[in-house]
């Protein structure tokens, strides 16, 4: 028996109208499945009548500039995932025009052991113009830009995302496996410098688990939801959840809306992770506890306002913050870290004299 068929199923809805979307969907920030939410696309018309119809409607929109494409070993059976010594990945990445790698996953339709092929969040604008005037979803302002994939039957690892997400799917099927953002430490995650994609993934195999070597994930899968979704069928990913996606045909497409409703330029929280691992992780364990109430009272509002107490003008960094002050900021870590590496990289070398 497959294990996901023992996890609790993703709440779905019928007919979910933009309304409905904005006032339901998005403010629980709980996945929930679209049944038939794109079903009108002609995209899915043609995917419905056969893969190759699929694949020509694609074609009509190719601007034929070479887009990232990702090749695996038929060894790997499509999961993309690390080599043995983790020093590297067990697939390359390169450019291809969209039209070679339908060509090659039409090809490899009818084959057992075919390579993996696997055009990888493509922006439609760019490589399929008018694709998106034809395929519209009304949710999201025009200023979102779908993203378009399309491969065989791969299994994508569990990863997470910096952004809301509408993911629809065109053609074939797809199963896809949810955890909250709280799973963390029940998940695993892997290296920050060397990933697949951009985030961490999780380092457990869904399709076969090692619960001698993570015991925790066990806990994991009594919160994950799961799902399979066909043509037409659509589903809402909030922030930070993890997701495990399954391509179950050997030829799939799914077109993709990716945005985040936080205001720009804050950059980005994951470098400042990063910087709070480095000057933060390694203090002594009182100093570290310390730091921790002063992320929780300043960063993170846990006790209120922190600066309530202080007049408007007094406030400085803690308190709102304008374009300019939020200028002032980045100027400030800059120098910070320009002093830091300066430091640890001792004083400039002297030319040599002639």
């Amino acid at each position: 028996m497959d294990m996901t068929e023992t996890l609790s199923p993703i709440p779905e809805l019928h007919g979910v109208t933009p309304e409905q979307f904005g006032t339901e969907v998005l403010p629980q920030g709980r996945p929930v499945v679209m049944r038939g939410l794109v079903g009108d696309w002609p995209a899915v018309g043609a995917a419905r009548q056969s893969a190759a119809a699929a694949a020509g409607y694609v074609r009509r929109f190719d601007a034929g500039q070479p887009v990232e494409t990702i090749f695996g070993d038929p060894a790997i059976e499509g999961r993309f995932f690390y080599n043995d010594e983790l020093t590297g990945l067990n697939f390359e990445r390169r450019p291809e025009r969209i039209g070679a790698a339908l060509d090659e996953l039409l090809q490899a339709e009818g084959q057992e052991r075919a390579r993996s092929v696997y055009i990888q969040s493509v922006p439609t604008p760019q490589a399929l113009p008018g694709f998106a005037e034809e395929n519209r979803l009304p949710f999201l302002p025009p200023s979102v830009p779908p993203r378009i994939w399309i491969g065989n039957a791969l299994t994508v690892q569990t990863h997470f995302d910096l952004s809301q997400n509408v993911a629809c799917v065109v053609a074939g099927r797809r199963r896809f496996t949810l955890f909250p953002p709280d799973q963390l430490p029940n998940l695993y995650a892997g290296p920050f410098e060397l990933t697949l994609a951009g985030p961490p993934i999780s380092m457990v195999r869904l399709e076969d688990p090692d619960y001698e070597r993570y015991p925790r994930f066990r806990e994991a899968l009594g919160h994950a939801l799961t799902a399979e979704l066909g043509p037409g069928d659509a589903l809402f990913v909030p922030y930070f959840w993890w997701h495990h996606v399954q391509s179950l045909e050997r030829f799939n497409i799914l077109v993709n809306y990716w945005w985040n409703e936080a205001q720009p330029g804050l950059g980005s929280p994951f470098d400042a992770l990063l910087h709070a691992i480095l000057a933060v992780r390694d203090l002594p364990p009182q100093q570290r506890e310390v730091w921790r109430g002063v992320f929780d009272h300043y960063a993170f509002k846990a006790n209120g306002e922190p600066v309530e107490h202080l007049p408007q003008q007094a406030r400085g960094a803690l308190g709102p913050h304008t374009e300019r002050d939020r200028a002032r900021i980045w100027a400030m870590l800059a120098n910070a870290v320009g002093r830091q590496a300066a430091r640890r990289n001792g004083p400039p070398q002297r030319p040599p004299r002639r």
